[in-house]
């Protein structure tokens, strides 16, 4: 009985000591990519989608890429 109790614990001691080589590493991720600079910008791109691109000018004798797409599908089909 007290060596069963023995194996137990040894299973939870390598659990504890398995989570903490894991918690390391991903400590290590997180501090190389606040270095990296993954964090630098953070309110840019959650603004971004609520202004409008700028066209430059003559944009609108320029023909757009879908309507390029659904002339060359036309051609092929011929």
């Amino acid at each position: 009985m007290f060596n069963l109790r023995i194996k137990k614990m040894s299973v939870i001691i390598v659990l504890i000591g398995f989570s903490l080589v894991v918690a390391i590493i991903f400590l290590a991720a997180f501090i190389w990519s606040v270095r990296s600079g993954q964090y630098e910008d953070d309110y840019t791109p959650s603004v971004r989608i609520l202004f409008e691109d700028e066209k430059p000018a003559g944009a609108a004798d320029q023909s757009s890429p879908d309507k390029d797409i659904i002339e060359s599908e036309k051609s092929n089909k011929s």
